[in-house]
């Protein structure tokens, strides 16, 4: 097989952005992110906050693809994007994001800061019974997650810092959870969520042995979790990693092994277009701002939980 390491060059930064929370080593924008509070873990993966500075008349075109559900509130920007639906546009409002089977265009024009809850596979089945297959490439309000618009964005005074504004979001998830009655998603959810994140090479069919499950009831449950068969949710997820990697947002020691779940230079190349609409070449050469802090919030919660570095601890692209 000719498996060759992916390209190492330095990703292309965009010099109009100047973000809050500062950047990587390599030039790559940052956001403040961490883990929510033990008793949200079940439900909540991640929260985070950007905070970017631009000229007003700036206008951004960037994608995201997210393997998780999420609440965004946009508290600044004037925001674009290509759903499932159709092409929306918005201001100041709270969304809420379904997972990605493919890169979603989104564009933002001026400043822009946002808060981020990453909810956990399984959360919305297990709190609301919501079809997530439904919610697959779409944006809807943040009342799909029984939470109000207006209230979500008054939670957010400006002055505060962003550890403050995960408080206050925390607060208000632990009221919504206990108003849902608290049910916790499958620990199958659960236990394949771990897998893809630790090694998403591994075959379904040794995840089905190595956990005792019928297949058929695997691919139920992750079809109803995730919104997508359990090879796609492996394939996107070994993609995510690559991306993160081009991007200088993964551990560089990991590079090899990255390379190696793919049979070749051409495979690596295919699967990532279909993720991403461009080569891994172009995906390096395009400043791909809003991509890459999505990126580091799931690279940073994803060595977090395999125990590689400490929660809140320095990440290897800092």
């Amino acid at each position: 097989m000719n498996r060759k390491s992916p390209p190492v060059a330095a990703p292309a930064v965009d010099p109009a952005i100047a973000p809050a929370n500062g950047v990587t080593r390599k030039g790559q924008p940052l956001s403040f992110n961490r883990a929510p509070a033990a008793d949200l873990a079940p439900w909540i993966g991640r929260f985070y906050v950007t905070v970017v500075a631009a000229p007003d008349d700036y206008a951004l075109q960037c994608g995201l693809l997210n393997d998780t559900s999420c609440i965004r509130i946009q508290l600044r920007g004037d925001w674009t994007a290509q759903t499932r639906d159709g092409g929306i546009a918005v201001g100041r409002s709270a969304l809420f994001f379904g997972p990605n089977t493919r890169r979603m265009p989104i564009g933002v024009k001026g400043p822009f800061s946002s808060v981020g809850v990453v909810l956990r596979p399984g959360a919305c089945h297990a709190l609301f019974r919501i079809a997530v297959p439904d919610l697959v490439d779409r944006i809807t309000p943040i009342e799909t997650v029984g939470l109000a618009s207006e209230k979500s964005l008054g939670l957010f005074t400006p002055d505060a810092s962003p550890e403050d504004w995960c408080v206050a979001m925390e607060e208000a998830l632990r009221a919504m959870i206990a108003r849902q009655g608290g049910h916790e998603p499958d620990p199958v959810t659960a236990r394949f969520e771990a897998a893809a994140l630790a090694d998403p090479a591994i075959l379904v069919a040794d995840f089905v042995e190595q956990s005792g499950i019928e297949q058929r009831r695997l691919e139920r449950i992750v079809r109803r979790d995730f919104g997508i068969t359990p090879k796609h949710v492996l394939r996107r997820a070994r993609a995510l990693d690559m991306a993160s990697h081009l991007r200088g947002v993964a551990d560089e020691a990991e590079a090899e092994t990255l390379a190696l779940r793919y049979y070749d230079q051409s495979h690596l190349i295919r699967e990532f277009t279909a993720m991403f609409g461009m080569s891994p070449r172009q995906f390096i050469n395009t400043p791909q701002p809003l991509m890459t802090l999505s990126l580091e919030n799931r690279q940073s919660r994803r060595l977090e939980m395999s125990e590689r570095i400490a929660p809140g601890g320095l990440r290897p692209w800092q």
